[in-house]
């Protein structure tokens, strides 16, 4: 296709501050000139002259440039790419669509015709591509929470503890909501490459393990089969909460 149309493929991703989600999709490049070429983290300021340089660079060289851009990617000033104005109930700025405004800037600034893909709920309801390190997680975390409830305990969230060592290994462990809660863990410097647009190998040893495994749920007619909840609601024992 790049021979005679898209030059410039862009995917938005999610991640308003942190880019792991942006930084994940560099596993996708196993050899040179695999995509993503080209990687802009919400930790990275943007700086267009240099963007617009190894944009066309890409083209250049692999005749086409894949990008995956975080939602949060900012400029210098921290403002974001594409802040469509106006806040959400935890005051964070709303967030237009940085995919369309990236495009459109390398369309008014190189020439080249693009297409741009948002993610969006995919991101979050892939259960049947889910690789079985992570669902061992899940499952592991929803029983400790269940577990924690029955304790007694109370303003505490179970959390993955990954253990140190070559060979990937985790325990469950417990964090304060307080210490937590609208706290945001943004990647290390050391995991993205020194021109700010990939990722070291570093990254790629941290993410690798994490994607490992296949875990499908069950199939019929070619649909994934769920469990499907009765969705009983339980008894109310708390008095109405006077604030």
């Amino acid at each position: 296709m790049c021979e005679s149309s898209t030059k410039v493929f862009v995917m938005e991703v999610m991640g308003r501050h942190a880019g792991w989600i942006a930084g994940a999709a560099g596993l996708a490049a196993e050899q040179e000139g695999d995509a993503p070429h080209i990687i802009l983290f919400p930790e990275i300021a943007f700086d267009q002259k240099k963007f617009l340089k190894k944009v066309q660079e890409c083209v250049k060289q692999f005749g086409y440039c894949a990008i995956v851009v975080s939602e949060g990617a900012q400029n210098k000033d921290g403002s974001f790419l594409a802040e469509a104005g106006g806040k959400d109930a935890f005051g964070h700025a709303q967030l237009g669509g940085v995919a369309p405004f990236v495009a459109e800037m390398v369309k008014k600034e190189l020439g080249y015709k693009y297409h741009w893909a948002v993610s969006d709920y995919l991101q979050r309801a892939a259960r049947h591509i889910a690789s079985a390190t992570d669902v061992e997680q899940a499952y592991a975390m929803g029983q400790a929470a269940v577990e924690f409830a029955l304790a007694g305990r109370n303003a505490v969230m179970p959390t993955i503890v990954r253990k140190p060592g070559k060979k990937y290994s985790w325990s469950v462990s417990e964090a304060k909501l307080s210490d937590v809660a609208n706290v945001e863990k943004t990647m290390p410097r050391e995991f993205i490459t020194a021109d700010g647009f990939g990722i070291t190998s570093a990254a790629r040893a941290y993410f690798a393990p994490l994607i490992q495994g296949e875990d499908y749920p069950p199939y019929k007619n070619g649909l994934p089969q769920y469990a499907r909840l009765k969705k009983v609601l339980a008894e109310k024992k708390l008095k109405p909460w006077k604030g």
